[in-house]
């Protein structure tokens, strides 16, 4: 009947037992978190395979179930596994009499881009129990999200039963990265017929040592270490010097997305006669009639399913190409919702939908070209540019052929290097997709232009679907997982900084779920 206390114990022996910290890393294993592989990854311009981020919880206006005091709430958090079972990530401590708590413990999330995770927040008082619906919330500007709690049936019921406010934060090692030019005078010369090299002797600092190395202007000397011919360590006049240190601060890839950033989807769909006619069931376009989606309809889906929710409009241009249109003439970039006018369509559903209207409005044809497709997408890139920098497009082509315009291809490729532009490209069918290993130049070699251009950066991710399906990682996984590295990459390069936001202290409960 007092002030509210906590009581850590009770949180976490009640409700199931003992608490487990979890998280969920690639494939749904255990693994956990290690901050030296996150930080070499951001090093190195990629965001690492999973970001670690901390979820903080209150609750406000919860209806009072004891009789003779107020209630002890406790919040669990569950993560909905794809066989629609519940997986606990972690548990908040109890905290005595109290309607409105402010839990001290943080349950830790393994946020991964590539994949949608819903999560299931329940409060508990000692003997009862009611909980809300999923709620996904990293792409919210403020990062937190007030959402009404219903009852055990997913009903809000005649009486109100409080809220739940969400906040997340990203967890990371360091922020900072350091760029450093040294440079070495006066070393010793032990060689008889050629130079000495710096390993003949070493030198030990930590990083605040060389920044005011820098600072000072002064050398260190080297060292060199002891051995079997002199005991002691010998210092040398050789010295380091520091003649560049630069310290930067690391933005990740959620600092972005939150504050007002966005990813821009765009699909492009091979209607090129080798995929068989639609009307047979042998064909890569065939739509079943019992619902079971073909490769292309479960490319867009999956893909466009994680997308959509870092796109405000969602709306998105469809194209597709190598196809006979309206009019009689083989298009390579035609909209697909057949509108002469627009190619934008409504949601991943306009998308479907429009897929399924161009099947029987465009007959197969062909060759495969996807220049004309690629340029277009980044001509509606570079004129974002002139209005904004908050804005990144991502491109998915769906294809089941050969490349008849490979160096084309290429020369849209390294062109559209310098845009904020990605192109996914999904393989489907039997095909030799060698020229598409090419394109994704994951083996280090960069996309050359015609003109002997090199590729500013690595744009494509290729992803044959028949060496996915039925794997350990899905299609949109291994489609996504580069995607946030190049991201970085672009905005990196070009210095650009996510702004800070201005968000209202408090906002309505919401009703309906978010994205994590």
């Amino acid at each position: 009947m007092g002030a509210c206390c906590s009581d850590v114990r009770g949180g976490q022996e009640a409700v199931g037992g003992a608490q487990q910290q979890r998280s969920i890393a690639a494939g749904g294993g255990g693994a956990g978190h290690n901050d030296a592989v996150e930080f070499f990854y951001r090093t190195k311009g990629v965001e690492a395979l999973f970001t670690q981020i901390e979820l903080s919880l209150s609750a406000s206006k919860l209806l009072d179930r004891d009789i003779i005091s107020k209630s002890d709430p406790m919040a669990v958090v569950y993560a909905k596994k794809r066989d629609g079972s519940l997986e606990e990530l972690g548990r908040t401590e109890v905290i005595m009499n109290c309607l409105d708590p402010a839990w001290i413990e943080k349950i830790n999330v393994a946020y991964q881009f590539e994949i949608v995770q819903p999560l299931i927040f329940h409060v508990y008082d000692v003997d009862t129990s009611y909980h809300n619906l999923p709620v996904k919330i990293v792409t919210k500007q403020s990062r937190s999200l007030t959402l009404k709690l219903l009852n055990k049936k997913g009903q809000a019921g005649l009486v109100n039963l409080g809220t739940i406010t969400v906040h997340a934060e990203e967890t990371m090692a360091a922020r900072n990265a350091v760029e450093i030019a040294f440079r070495c005078s006066h070393l010793d010369n032990k060689d008889l017929f050629s130079k000495s090299v710096v390993f003949d002797s070493k030198i030990q600092k930590s990083i605040v040592d060389l920044e005011n190395l820098h600072k000072e202007k002064i050398g260190a000397n080297f060292i060199l270490p002891s051995s079997r011919h002199h005991t002691h360590e010998k210092v040398l006049k050789g010295q380091l010097f520091v003649d560049r240190f630069i310290e930067t601060k690391l933005y990740s890839f959620l600092d972005y997305m939150s504050s007002g950033f966005e990813l821009n989807f765009m699909v492009a769909v091979d209607f090129t006669a080798s995929n068989g006619n639609p009307h047979s069931q042998d064909s890569l376009h065939y739509i079943d009639p019992t619902g079971r989606l073909n490769a292309y309809q479960q490319a867009i889906m999956e893909v466009g399913e994680v997308i959509q929710f870092y796109d405000s409009d969602r709306r998105f241009p469809a194209w597709g190409f190598g196809g006979r249109t309206y009019d009689g003439s083989v298009s390579h970039c035609f909209n697909l919702n057949g509108s002469a006018g627009g190619f934008e369509v409504e949601g991943v559903e306009g998308i479907m939908a429009a897929y399924a209207s161009a099947l029987h409005n465009v007959n197969l044809a062909g060759p495969t070209l996807f220049g004309q497709v690629i340029n277009t997408a980044a001509d509606i890139a570079g004129h974002s540019v002139s209005s904004t920098n908050s804005k990144y497009f991502v491109l998915l082509i769906i294809t089941d052929g050969i490349l008849t315009d490979l160096q084309e291809t290429k020369n849209a490729l390294v062109r559209a290097s310098d845009l904020p532009l990605s192109v996914l490209i999904v393989g489907v069918g039997g095909a030799d997709f060698t020229q598409m290993e090419i394109l994704d130049a994951d083996n280090g070699q960069r996309l050359e232009s015609s003109t002997g251009r090199i590729a500013t950066r690595d744009i494509v991710q290729f992803v044959p679907m028949r060496e996915v399906h039925g794997g350990q990682i899905s299609i949109v996984q291994a489609l996504l997982e580069e995607l946030p590295g190049q991201f970085l990459t672009y905005m990196r390069t070009r210095e650009i900084i996510p702004q800070p936001v201005t968000v209202p202290a408090t906002a309505p409960p919401q009703d309906h779920p978010y994205v994590v």
